[in-house]
């Protein structure tokens, strides 16, 4: 997906959140900005949007020092999620269909997304939850479910911290000798790391690797070499979130990406309402529940 002139004021929306979660002088703010603005005038927008934000996070730490910004947000959100996971997998395992109820609980999960609103309250991850167990869903499940029936290994493109205890309950569901997760490389806003994974106890429950790349979505030219035979290998690829979508999709393989439709650009690329609940296989026209 390409940068599209709307994602322009979220790229200096977002940069100021973040200096500002780490410093309150205004110098280093107002570096940061022109920096950002002079990065924003050379970028090439035919690339996709994680491209110029792992630019500007880069500026960022270098500017403060801090190697992630966004790690105590990151673990608040683990520990939140960590707290709902027992009553949600109850929630999985009484459904009469548990593979559709863990895969609205991992849109769900979504909404724990920094990017987008950096003063995400816990009131509205509850209320995510409970919009994402009511709202109709039109998605075709059988599709995803034979595809993985049918795969012998599948790829797990986890996107955010807290987000990966909801997928956490999908991957459950799903034949655990099959699957490989994939986390961050390095901090990115406030994406999953391998330390993520480790304190959510999801490399207790399947084969957990990093990708090298400090980039909110998936570069693949900039992800290591083993992440990159795991990504060539795979019979399936489930993808996480907004960043990860606007990075493959375009690519030519399997995937199935899952997400919640945060943004009007993303949902126009979509073809569906801001809120909407994704599951789309590539190649193919977006299952979406439509919110109002």
């Amino acid at each position: 997906m390409k940068t599209y002139f709307d994602c322009i004021p979220c790229f200096v929306r977002q940069s100021l959140d973040s200096v500002r979660m780490v410093t309150s002088d205004e110098e280093i703010h107002e570096h940061l900005l022109r920096e950002v603005l002079q990065a924003l005038g050379k970028m090439d927008l035919r690339q996709s949007p994680p491209v110029m934000a792992q630019q500007i996070h880069r500026i960022i730490r270098a500017l403060t020092g801090r190697s992630d910004p966004y790690h105590d947000m990151k673990d608040q959100s683990n520990r939140l999620a960590m707290n709902l996971y027992p009553e949600l997998k109850k929630r999985v395992e009484r459904s009469a269909d548990p593979l559709e109820t863990a895969v609205r609980l991992a849109i769900a999960g979504n909404v724990i997304d920094m990017g987008i609103n950096s003063h995400l309250t816990d009131e509205q991850v509850h209320e995510a939850i409970a919009h994402a167990l009511e709202a109709p869903f039109d998605a075709d499940l059988e599709v995803f479910r034979r595809s993985i029936s049918d795969a012998e290994n599948i790829l797990y493109l986890a996107d955010n911290a807290g987000e990966i205890v909801f997928d956490k309950l999908l991957i459950e569901q799903l034949p655990l000798e099959k699957i490989t997760v994939a986390v961050k490389g390095s901090p990115i806003l406030n994406d999953a790391t391998m330390d993520d994974a480790e304190s959510t106890g999801l490399c207790e429950l399947v084969k957990v690797i990093d990708n090298g790349s400090d980039a909110p979505g998936t570069i693949l030219d900039d992800c290591n070499k083993t992440f990159r035979q795991h990504f060539d290998q795979a019979d399936v690829i489930i993808s996480k979130g907004q960043g990860n979508y606007e990075t493959l999709s375009d690519v030519k393989k399997n995937i199935f990406f899952i997400l919640k439709a945060k943004c009007f650009v993303i949902a126009k690329n979509l073809g569906c309402e801001v809120g909407s609940l994704i599951l789309q296989k590539s190649g193919l026209p977006a299952s979406a529940v439509q919110v109002k």
